[in-house]
Parts: structure tokens; sequence; C-alpha cells
């Protein structure tokens, strides 16, 4: 069983800052990407930032330059400092991570439950 539970959202001004965690555990054997998606009310699902196990970052075009994904392998967390916030940035954002339970499995893509971060004009 892995848990993924995140922190951080909440309502900001436009132009201002929130710093999202999410922190794995359960049975973890490895770590491979970890990321962030996003949904806003009658949107699709869509990819934020992903990074991977040796920390190489990849954004969606919307938000390149603003937020940054940060992992602490150490600590089985991921992170997603957003800077800029715009109106259009509100949402629903889900962390997932794939992860490799015991040794000699497969892979599983496990999701948190969603924190909500709403920014105002």
């Amino acid at each position: 069983q892995v848990q993924l539970v995140e922190s951080g959202g909440g309502l900001v001004q436009a132009g201002g800052s929130l710093r999202l965690s999410c922190a794995v555990s359960g049975s973890i054997f490895s770590i491979s990407d970890m990321g962030w998606y996003r949904q806003a009310p009658g949107k699709q699902r869509d990819m934020v930032a992903v990074i991977t196990s040796g920390g190489s970052p990849n954004y969606a075009d919307s938000v390149k330059g603003r937020f940054t994904i940060s992992r602490d392998n150490a600590k089985n967390t991921v992170y997603l400092q957003m800077n800029s916030l715009k109106p259009e940035d509100t949402a629903v954002y889900y962390c997932y991570a794939n992860v490799m339970p015991y040794r000699g499995s497969r892979y599983y893509t496990n999701w948190g439950q969603g924190t909500q971060v709403t920014v105002s004009s």
C-alpha cells in the first residue's frame, strides 16, 4: 500500500506564490518519475510538471519560468514552487509518483487526493 499526502494549497492573490508538497509513504522499494497535474472545473487533468529520479524536470508551456519542481529522494517528497500565480492557475492539483513497491515488481502510478489552489484577480 502506497499513500501520497499533499499539502500547501490555498487562496492567493494574482502575482503571489504557493509551495505544494507531496510526501509518499508505505511500501516503497524505488520511485521513478514524480510530478504534478491539475484539473480545473469542467476541464481535463493536464500535466503541470514532472521530474525524473535523476532530477530532470519537464514543464507545461503555460508554467515555464514561473513554477519549479524539485524532489527530496531521502524524504520521498516532491515539491512544486509556484510563483507569479495567475487566475488561470486555479485548479485542483494532484501529485503522482511511479512506485516500485518491492524488489522485482513493476512500477505502479499512485495519485494524491488533490489540493485546491485558487488565485484571485
